[in-house]
């Protein structure tokens, strides 16, 4: 009774969905491609004959967080198809970005009885591995109706998250039930998802300490810092709507570090150009990375307006602050700054990244900040302590180290779920 009622609330959502999708294409224009994927009406893909391995990774960061589990899947699983889902264009891009034509993607449908199973009809799947936490109550349930193993990985769960999940017990739990595993990034990821009713979840790690850094973002790393020249400079990375005027005008009141260069990076694609019509109105001499050339002397702020080059930012700067973590929004990643080796700031709002940042800053990698004035004066103050900085990079570097291996019980996981 829980899942018909949800399917209802679905189908009565579905031209909100539509005109969302719209919305955001204003802006976004990727968003008025590929829409009859998104009701499960799809073209034969390439490879579509071979058996298939199907990832679902909802946007940037967790597909960024597949790559190891790709590859040893690529090994384990020689001569499958990997086939990505995704649910936004800059999810799709970024798929793109790292894996070229050596997987296939599409957009997941809307979960709707049969989306769903034309879905998994027309793919075939072998098995289905989730990416942290997309619970689709129709989509689990038709997988485990037609027989095809689903595991959620690399799961977290807030307590935000879990307390919203709590408003709908019967319902997630039976979700959570029909799974066939579940690896969690944490033992207290694992504890909340229990509570919701999910059985024996195994705390596998976080993917995210898996990833390598590839020499090509080091090289270009290497590139920009070249461009910036000997002046010092620092990295607002993955910044949030309302974040960027907080920081803007901090810096633009600072009293030292006359001379740093801030290189400015948004989250989103689609608000580049606002934050550099932001930054131009509080009087900053503004360049974008687009532009392709050496950072003039008198350039303030560069704007990072680039996809899958973050990793090339962090190893370019002297500093990061993450961004994500000074509203609430509850932080981006800080794994790859810390296995580039760069000293991190980090705000007040970390949930979803809640171990991760509690263990860098335990060990030295970050450094807290409470407000957009105190990211300032810290700013500052490392920007004149090499020494401090050479101690959070080397402490970055461990942390990462330490914290490998989630890859490995991922698929151990994997072996046991799927047979």
């Amino acid at each position: 009774m829980a899942r018909r009622l949800y399917t209802l609330c679905i189908f009565a959502l579905l031209p909100w969905a539509v005109v969302h999708l719209l919305w955001r294409s204003r802006r976004q224009p990727e968003y008025r491609r590929h829409w009859n994927e998104r009701f499960a009406r799809y073209d034969k893909p390439v490879g579509a004959d071979l058996p298939t391995i199907w990832l679902h990774a909802v946007s940037v960061g967790e597909t960024r967080a597949a790559q190891p589990l790709v590859s040893a899947l690529r090994e384990a699983y020689p001569g499958h198809r990997i086939l990505f889902t995704h649910m936004t264009p800059t999810g799709r891009a970024t798929s793109e970005s790292i894996f070229g034509d050596s997987v296939s993607r599409i957009y997941l449908p809307y979960d709707t009885p049969g989306a769903v199973r034309r879905f998994l009809r027309q793919n075939r799947p072998q098995f289905g591995l989730i990416m942290e936490t997309e619970l689709w109550p129709n989509l689990v349930a038709a997988c485990l109706e037609l027989s095809v193993p689903l595991l959620l990985v690399n799961a977290r769960l807030s307590e935000r998250s879990a307390r919203r999940y709590a408003r709908f017990a019967t319902l997630t739990g039976d979700t959570l039930r029909s799974l066939s595993a579940i690896g969690a990034q944490s033992a207290d990821d694992a504890a909340r998802l229990e509570v919701l009713g999910a059985p024996d979840v195994t705390v596998s790690g976080n993917l995210k300490f898996d990833i390598d850094t590839p020499s090509t973002q080091l090289a270009l790393g290497d590139k920009f810092r070249h461009r910036y020249g000997a002046r010092a400079s620092w990295l607002a990375a993955s910044t949030r709507e309302g974040e960027e005027v907080l920081i803007l005008d901090a810096w633009r009141q600072r009293i030292a570090g006359e001379g740093a260069l801030l290189v400015l990076v948004p989250r989103h694609p689609q608000r580049f150009a606002d934050v550099a019509r932001l930054a131009r109105e509080r009087g900053f001499r503004v360049q974008l990375r687009s532009d392709d050339a050496v950072v003039a002397a008198e350039t303030e702020v560069l704007i990072g307006d680039s996809m899958g080059e973050m990793l090339a930012y962090y190893a370019s700067v002297d500093l990061a602050f993450i961004g994500g973590s000074l509203l609430d929004f509850g932080s981006q990643n800080l794994i790859e700054a810390a296995a580039c080796g760069t000293p991190i700031l980090i705000g007040p709002s970390t949930r979803n990244f809640a171990e991760a940042a509690h263990a860098a800053l335990a060990c030295g990698a970050a450094q807290p900040i409470v407000d957009a004035s105190d990211l300032v004066t810290r700013v500052n103050a490392l920007l004149g302590d090499a020494d401090g900085r050479a101690r959070m990079a080397a402490a970055g570097k461990a942390f990462a180290g330490r914290h490998r291996g989630a890859t490995a019980k991922t698929m151990e996981l994997l072996s046991r779920a799927v047979c």
